[in-house]
């Protein structure tokens, strides 16, 4: 009888607890870092296709984490188009011709995230900076982005350091680039603006390497600026297209991939890329890509979910893919 007693109070309280709409709380456990120098071994493994799903299901009303994003502030998220893109911002330019076949709030300066990378890569590389030169991650370093498997006291060359930041999008990597220019971080986003201002990036401004401050925008326009004179450097080419890498750190191997599903899927030819993502900017990516042997520059920001900015790229692909010969562009940027 009072093991009966006992069941009827559990249920009772179970079905108290369901009408106050009461959750268990779960407590977050916290990432520990190790520091320690390291001796690491650097594995590239050839490109090869993968099968990667860049289809996404979409809820009726997606759910958005975090801050808005800037473009959702202005408005813009949501907004129809021909294509039905879920990027606020998009932007298709014949990478020869300097043509435009489709655009999406072009002009709109906004936030970039780790787009700001390849800036960063052509400033490295502008310097003349010994490549194979060993630069330590330290605690600045650190502090500057919680997660990441560079742990304090990792060593890396400058070179890998830049492949990193491309290919992974790698925050320490990046800032580690950025303090180890002369003059340090401030000289080095003096020389971001500069080499923004040379490119007729007019509407844009660069606060720091990695792109983690919101502070980093451009417009659409800007960015197919910069993404074609980001194509002139071979190793921003190679190192933002390649697969994936092996680096030993504190003795323990660590596989690095690419951002971009597309590179590793194999199924578009990519020239060149960068992925981005910050609450302020929402999910972004830029590209070099050949289609029907047309080289074009796709521009797409603050897209929703995390399949999104894959799928409107494939969705331009395709859509490219089927413009009748002869087709107009829209206008011809200056």
């Amino acid at each position: 009888m009072r093991l009966i007693r006992f069941w009827l109070f559990v249920v009772t309280l179970v079905f108290a607890c369901g009408a106050l709409n009461i959750a268990p709380a779960i407590a977050a456990s916290k990432d520990k870092e190790k520091s320690s120098k390291t001796t690491k071994v650097v594995v590239k493994s050839p490109k090869k296709p993968k099968t990667v799903r860049v289809t996404v299901t979409r809820s009726a009303s997606p759910v958005v984490a975090g801050p808005p994003s800037f473009a959702t502030a202005l408005g813009l998220r949501g907004q129809h188009d021909d294509l039905s893109l879920k990027s606020s911002v998009a932007m298709v330019v014949n990478q020869d011709t300097k043509e435009v076949y489709f655009e999406k709030n072009p002009t709109v300066s906004l936030p970039i995230a780790s787009i700001t990378k390849l800036m960063t890569a052509m400033v490295v590389l502008d310097s003349k900076l010994p490549l194979n030169e060993t630069i330590v991650i330290n605690e600045e370093d650190v502090h500057i982005y919680r997660h990441s498997r560079l742990a304090g006291g990792t060593t890396l060359s400058r070179e890998e350091a830049l492949h990193l930041a491309l290919m992974s999008s790698e925050n320490r990597a990046a800032y580690t680039l950025g303090r180890n220019y002369p003059g340090g971080v401030p000289a080095f986003v003096d020389a971001m603006n500069r080499k923004a201002k040379e490119l007729n990036m007019d509407h844009s401004h660069f606060a720091d390497p990695t792109g983690l401050l919101s502070e980093n925008v451009a417009t659409a326009e800007d960015l197919t600026r910069m993404l074609n004179a980001a194509y002139q450097y071979k190793l921003i080419r190679e190192y933002s297209t390649w697969p994936d890498l092996t680096m030993v750190i504190a003795k323990r191997p660590q596989k690095f991939l690419n951002t971009n599903r597309l590179v590793r899927s194999g199924d578009m030819d990519i020239g060149l890329q960068k992925t981005g993502f910050i609450n302020a900017a929402g999910k972004c990516l830029v590209m070099q890509a050949r289609v029907n042997n047309t080289p074009l520059l796709l521009v797409f920001l603050d897209s929703v979910g995390t399949q999104s900015r894959f799928a409107d790229a494939v969705r331009v692909r395709d859509w490219y893919e089927r413009m009748p010969s002869g087709a107009q562009p829209i206008r011809r940027l200056m």
